[in-house]
């Protein structure tokens, strides 16, 4: 039973469940309990490493691009072909993490996005990047992502344990915003100082140690499925488990609405930074620093409190505070004001998507649990290039901030809607 659906029962019961404990009150000691396992520890630390140096790649591209072209609507072609890829293969990496040893997937996928990275340095360096050699460079990471997004969720139960898997889940977004706070900042002074180029430089070298942490992992010997079975036949299974369970599909509805219309916003934020705010690099950097602050926050609030509060409260909390701060973000003229409700956005943000996340993984069963995480990186790997170019198009035509505050409102509604059926579905 996933933490969603045990909430609305806990609620709904006439006389006590015995299958279900009564939620123990917050305490701080709860929120870094999965790090007691040796496996994690290794991955958490190597991987916080490695995604400093992919948000500076994130904050130096987005960068590069504005500055070649001047083209908002570029922004989003850049972001689109970094995750389109992901529509065509994430399902097969989804049945590659079910039927193969997920750290060597990871090895490899770390590999290649090492590679990707250096090859960047090296372009910038010699001064010879175009804007089609980012697009080709965004398709190769799309592609490197469609094989580790599904085998990197998906493992995480295999370096700790069911009991401990919400945790887990929490501080690897903790972990992935807390290198959005440090990634940013060091990018805008590196940026600044050193060059673009230096920024890919340190990203390409960052891997390594997340790469040393995996091999140096003990783990039990993969167990192939007892039951053969084809790609198409496991993407079935799969698709086929969503949509029989209303809870998960009312989960991706909503993963699937915020990752087009909320998420997006990150698209249009080097637009925002110089044609609304006026600002350079190093401001810049400071933006998406508060932002990453404001999810690491959230990140570590799931981590803390998802004992204590229902997954559904968090969710829908989170869409609401999300939706409010992004729409005051859009219409803001002055730095530090934009940078306060950047963080709170993302507080909210990583509310809803932690807290999904935790409810997806653990309403599933482990041999099914890759393919669901390969639906996982389907409905993400759709919803960032649609958002993409639908937040370019329109900043084209509308400007960036009502882009940015039409997405806000499409989140809100479509999250009372989602409340609203799920009331119903209780109530029947």
């Amino acid at each position: 039973m996933d933490p969603i659906e045990a909430a609305e029962e806990l609620s709904s019961c006439k006389e006590p469940c015995p299958e279900l404990k009564p939620r123990p009150r917050f305490r701080a000691g709860h929120t870094f309990r999965a790090l007691n396992h040796g496996n994690f520890r290794l991955f958490f630390f190597g991987q916080l490493i490695s995604l400093i140096g992919t948000w500076m790649t994130n904050t130096a591209e987005g960068w590069l691009v504005y500055q070649l072209t001047g083209s908002k609507a570029l922004l989003g072609v850049v972001a689109a072909a970094s995750t389109a890829p992901m529509l065509l293969l994430s399902t097969f990496g989804g049945w590659l993490a079910d039927h193969r040893p997920k750290r060597s997937i990871l090895v490899a996928t770390q590999s290649a996005s090492m590679a990707i990275s250096l090859t960047l340095a090296f372009l910038v360096w010699r001064g010879a990047v175009q804007p089609w050699q980012l697009i080709v460079m965004a398709v190769a990471g799309g592609i490197v992502m469609a094989f580790d997004m599904p085998a990197r969720q998906s493992f995480v139960i295999e370096m700790t344990d069911r009991e401990n898997l919400t945790n887990a889940i929490s501080l690897n977004s903790a972990a992935f915003n807390g290198a959005r706070v440090i990634g940013p900042s060091i990018a805008g002074l590196v940026m600044a100082k050193l060059g673009i180029a230096m920024c890919f430089f340190v990203d390409g070298i960052s891997f390594i140690a997340v790469i040393a942490g995996l091999l140096a992992m003990r783990l039990a010997p993969h167990r192939a499925p007892v039951r053969r079975e084809s790609v198409f036949e496991g993407a079935i299974g799969g698709f086929r488990h969503v949509w029989n369970t209303p809870r998960l599909l009312r989960i991706f509805f909503l993963f699937g609405t915020v990752g087009i219309f909320g998420w997006s916003y990150g698209v249009l934020m080097p637009a925002i930074a110089k044609d609304t705010l006026r600002v350079n690099e190093a401001s810049y950097g400071l933006l998406l620093a508060a932002n990453g602050v404001g999810a690491l926050c959230g990140a570590l609030a799931v981590a803390s409190s998802s004992h204590a509060v229902s997954p559904r409260t968090l969710a829908f909390g989170g869409i609401w505070i999300f939706s409010a701060a992004i729409a005051c973000f859009a219409y803001t003229r002055l730095l530090w004001p934009a940078m306060f409700f950047l963080a709170v956005s993302g507080f909210g943000l990583l509310l809803f998507f932690s807290s999904a996340n935790s409810a997806v993984q653990t309403s599933v069963h482990d041999e099914m649990r890759g393919r669901v995480m390969g639906i996982w990186a389907l409905a993400f790997g759709g919803a960032v290039p649609i958002g993409g170019l639908e937040a370019g198009t329109l900043a084209h035509y509308f400007g960036a901030p009502a882009t940015i505050a039409f997405g806000a409102a499409v989140c809100a509604l479509a999250a009372l809607g989602t409340a609203l059926v799920t009331r119903k579905s209780r109530e029947a």
